[in-house]
């Protein structure tokens, strides 16, 4: 099959988001689930987990096409370019020095990789924007009793995907640090603004570290009918004097 026949176009690096991350390299690519054909992990040159593949080809789709665009940030950052591994909980395994997270959706795949000397953790999530009746029927399940409270009507559909996709961002970030899941509940929205910042709070104990009442800055843009958000955490970072307060 010829490249012009693949079914994503080749990873390119650009910085969608409004605040620059010193270090960090973003690639994204956008992919057609329907032309993934038999040869495609093979043809690129990735190791096909036997659970994904056994997925649909959508799946299958959204693991190639992320893990192409994180091969394509490593290999910006060191001499070999790798896909990451895929560990037994589904996180991926990233080559010793390096941090990163992979997001897909609806026929978009990003991944942004840094040197843990700079970052500890890096989380990013990409949404399709809910319409205002899906998102009133998610707000409960998505949003903390306080986040209801100070969710303006007008913005209904934005605000319940934004608080969705950085509440993603801030797991995918802090599990690879903490070892530990958690949950909606467990973090909330405090403030966003039109610029493209937020910051978030944690209402949990993670570590001795990460307890509730720490708050991280994260940022986000929209993309089309999408939605994208990032949370980084520098290797040097300290917790807030008030964190664990709350």
């Amino acid at each position: 099959m010829s490249e012009s026949a693949d079914f994503l176009t080749p990873p390119q690096a650009h910085w969608p988001l409004p605040q620059a991350v010193p270090g960090a390299v973003l690639h994204s690519s956008q992919f057609q689930p329907a032309r993934l054909d038999a040869d495609a992990f093979v043809r690129h040159g990735v190791d096909l987990p036997a659970n994904i593949g056994r997925a649909v080809a959508k799946r299958r789709a959204e693991f190639l096409a992320g893990r192409l665009c994180a091969r394509a940030s490593i290999g910006q950052l060191q001499t070999m370019a790798v896909a990451p591994g895929l560990a037994a909980d589904r996180s991926p395994i990233w080559p010793a020095g390096l941090c990163g997270s992979i997001t897909h959706g609806d026929g978009w795949a990003a991944a942004v990789v840094a040197l843990r000397s700079q970052w500890q953790g890096l989380g990013l999530d990409v949404e399709s924007l809910l319409d205002d009746a899906r998102a009133a029927r998610l707000q409960e399940e998505l949003l903390t009793p306080a986040e209801r409270e100070r969710l303006d009507p007008a913005l209904l559909g934005f605000t319940v995907t934004l608080t969705f996709s950085l509440k993603e961002s801030l797991f995918k970030a802090l599990y690879p640090i903490v070892g530990k899941r958690f949950y909606f509940e467990h973090a909330e929205l405090l403030e966003w603004n039109d610029q493209g910042q937020a910051r978030l709070r944690l209402l949990c104990d993670l570590s001795e570290q990460w307890c509730s009442g720490s708050e991280l800055d994260a940022q986000f843009a929209t993309l089309d009918e999408r939605l994208l958000s990032l949370v980084a955490i520098p290797a040097s970072c300290v917790i807030p004097a008030n964190a664990g307060t709350q």
